[in-house]
């Protein structure tokens, strides 16, 4: 077993309504005074509402340029270091949170986080996924400090657009698929990695038995106890996952699709989530679970996930487009190769796509 390491949570999370009137006592309690405020056009409108009176802390304000870049998180650095922040507050979906973890670990900084969006673990962990400019991926960064404090408002999330809470289920979803190919197959798991792969499970569980329910609460806009519950399986559960299971519990065949797919410029307006969610269905191809697809293609069709490259705005099926998405897929260091099947190439993947597209016209 290779060594792993625990960063289980955040130092300090609340979820309540009303959270961010607590936002200036526990700047002060941090003893952060001038802060930089990192958010994105429409969630600095979302969060207003909300948005408290700062009388002991001073803040300017910057909004992002649209990807957790490297040239971004350099720009952002230099600021923090010129200005003297001694804090970074990010207001935003997960890019946004990204951004400012990596800015506070290149400046030794804390991070504040509070998410507009759903979408992901973002708020809980302490990683970034880098992009460039374009929006193609580059890499994942792990860091090794959590956030200082994750606030969020619910009623925030509760009005953020569906199609991105619905993404942030698919994300999610992944959580237990690309955990347990890794940890069913360890004889003797310590502790830290039962947690995480349970948590994983509970992910699956509650997301399958919850989601509906959530996307009712979302629809009516009024807070249910399942929109809550989804909300905390996303961020909580599934920040915990990788966050107990270190490389055993973050990312498999389903991430390693989502990146292919960032190699069409047709796929960039697809939300992480969405592509994540077909990338699931792709390692079950790959790992013969049949069984596991013909379980979530009705949930799929529910929630309006995507089960096909169609779905996912990919009208013409050619072969050097699948090419492409399964040669990026399977570069050296791509986390597809965590998979206990054996040495996966581009052509494994390719077949696994197109096996996919017939199961899915039986339908």
């Amino acid at each position: 077993m290779q060594s792993f390491s625990v960063h289980g949570a955040p130092s300090e999370y609340i979820l309540q309504e009303g959270a961010l009137e607590l936002l200036e006592g526990k700047l002060v309690e941090r003893g952060l005074k001038n802060i930089l405020v990192v958010h994105g056009v429409k969630s600095w409108n979302a969060v207003q509402p909300y948005w408290p009176m700062l009388s002991k802390v001073v803040y300017q304000e910057h909004t992002y340029g649209g990807e957790c870049s490297l040239e971004e998180i350099t720009e952002l650095a230099k600021a923090v270091q010129k200005h003297a922040f001694d804090g970074v507050v990010g207001v935003g979906g997960g890019k946004v949170l990204d951004l400012v973890k990596a800015v506070c670990d290149m400046t030794h900084t804390q991070a504040i986080l509070v998410p507009t969006l759903a979408s992901n673990c973002s708020p809980w962990t302490p990683l970034s996924v880098l992009y460039d400019q374009t929006g193609a991926f580059i890499r994942y960064d792990v860091y090794p400090i959590c956030a200082s404090l994750v606030l969020i408002e619910p009623n925030i999330l509760l009005h953020a657009p569906k199609a991105m809470f619905i993404a942030g289920i698919g994300d999610t979803l992944a959580k237990w698929y690309e955990a347990d190919v890794q940890m069913e197959r360890l004889p003797n798991k310590p502790v830290p990695l039962q947690i995480s792969h349970y948590t994983a499970l509970q992910c699956k569980n509650l997301l399958m038995g919850h989601s509906e329910g959530a996307i009712k609460a979302v629809n009516n806009g009024m807070l249910n106890d399942d929109f809550i519950k989804v909300v905390e399986a996303i961020i909580v559960l599934g920040g915990m996952v990788g966050g107990f299971g270190d490389h055993y519990g973050r990312i498999a065949g389903a991430h390693s699709i989502h990146n292919g797919l960032t190699a069409l410029v047709a796929t960039h307006h697809i939300l992480h989530g969405n592509k994540v969610a077909y990338g699931i269905l792709v390692q079950l191809v790959l790992e013969g679970k049949q069984h596991e697809i013909e379980l979530l293609l009705p949930f799929y069709c529910r929630l309006g996930l995507p089960y096909s490259l169609k779905e996912l705005g990919i009208q013409e099926i050619e072969d050097d487009i699948v090419t492409m998405i399964a040669e990026k897929s399977t570069l050296k260091g791509e986390s597809i190769h965590v998979l206990p099947i054996g040495n996966i190439d581009a052509d494994m993947v390719k077949k696994a796509i197109y096996e996919l597209e017939t199961v899915i016209t039986r339908k």
